[in-house]
Parts: structure tokens; sequence; C-alpha cells
């Protein structure tokens, strides 16, 4: 009886915004047959650190995330912040 557990990323999507998402779905296995499974998802906005990420990932974001990409999108961002600012309290 031998256990494994192992962590793929399985699915990759890049948002017309330019937000990449990202999940993880993780395994346990024993002798080759899947005893659970489990997913935990990420999300990636344009311009973001990408350090600690993985590399498949990495890859989508350099493809994705043009400059005008992220100019656009933290144009959206200071556009929805200027407009939350300005909202009656």
């Amino acid at each position: 009886m031998s256990l494994t557990k192992t962590t793929t990323i399985d699915q990759i999507t890049v948002t017309e915004n330019g937000i990449v998402m990202y999940r993880e779905a993780t395994r346990i296995m024993e002798d080759g047959n899947e005893l659970s499974k489990t997913y935990h998802r990420n999300s990636l906005t344009p311009g973001q650190d990408l350090t600690g990420i993985p590399a498949n990932v990495v890859a989508h974001c350099n493809v994705a995330w043009t400059a005008e990409v992220v100019a656009a999108y933290q144009a959206q961002v200071a556009a929805q912040a200027a407009q939350f600012q300005g909202a009656p309290a």
C-alpha cells in the first residue's frame, strides 16, 4: 500500500481585463487509485509580483500582461477608486 500526494495546476484562465486565475488540484492516491482531490484557486492582477508563482502560470502572465493591458488595468482600478471616494457616505 503506497500513498502519494501530488499537486498540479490543472486550470489557467485569463479574463478580458488581464486577470489570471489558476486552480491547483491536490490528489491523494493509493496504489494508483484516487482517494481524494481538493482544489485551491488563486488570482493575479496585471503587473502583480510573480515571486513564488508556478512557472507555467508565470508564462501565461508574461504573455497576457502586455504594457497596454497593465496600463488599462491600472487605469480601471484608479477610476474605480476615484468613483468610490466620490460616493456619498
